[in-house]
């Protein structure tokens, strides 16, 4: 293992828009496991716990990413969009819907909350939140859902097994996250369309890389 080889990785990482998995790193850092890379990784992220400054290192949706640290929340919102609007309830209990109960169709959505949800769902795809699986093979075969990795990376769970529960996803999205003003007006009996929506690629979930509060 180079000498600087924790230093390479640092590098990547703070360039790095998303989080970046273990086999990304390999196939960068062509010609060194995972055990070497995991071994510097860790070194990083302890040191940083250690300097407990404006950022540290963790993991996150499956990989790894610097963020800033929660308590400095207060001045991060003054220099990225501090007036803008938040998710709506309808929103987040839709989203809280489809963390705990994926994949699920629409009609078991709407069975749970007792009103049409296709609007929400709409937004929640273009919020790249919520993304579609497939279809489900009933009739109709309707559009099945689930969260994307950028619903990850806003929380900061390492994968599904971390979702926090219903009360702290709702705690956690007024201080995260964000929507534009004229989908938060819209009906939520509008939009029956959503469930023609393609699916949202993994791919395209990308946050800010250095705030611990995405907004995208």
């Amino acid at each position: 293992m180079p000498e600087n080889l924790k230093y390479i990785i640092e590098s990547l990482l703070f360039v790095s828009e998303t989080p970046l998995t273990m086999d990304q790193l390999k196939g960068i850092l062509q010609g060194e496991e995972s055990p070497a890379i995991k071994a510097a990784i860790e070194k990083l992220m302890a040191e940083y716990d250690q300097r407990d400054g404006g950022f540290l290192l963790k993991q996150v949706a499956g990989g790894y990413q610097f963020r800033t640290q929660g308590r400095y929340n207060e001045w991060i919102k003054r220099l990225i969009r501090p007036n803008a609007p938040r998710l709506s309830k309808a929103a987040l209990e839709t989203l809280a819907i489809v963390a705990y109960n994926q994949p699920i169709i629409r009609s078991d959505i709407e069975h749970i909350r007792g009103v049409d949800s296709g609007g929400v769902l709409r937004m929640l795809m273009e919020r790249k939140l919520v993304r579609v699986l497939g279809r489900k093979e009933i009739p109709g075969r309707p559009l099945i859902y689930a969260t994307t990795k950028h619903f990850l990376e806003v929380f900061e769970l390492k994968d599904l097994k971390d979702l926090p529960t219903p009360k702290e996803i709702e705690e956690l999205s007024q201080s995260r996250l964000e929507e534009e003003p004229a989908v938060e007006d819209q009906s939520e009996n509008q939009h029956p369309e959503a469930e023609t929506i393609p699916a949202v690629p993994e791919n395209e979930a990308e946050p800010p890389r250095s705030t611990d509060s995405p907004t995208e």
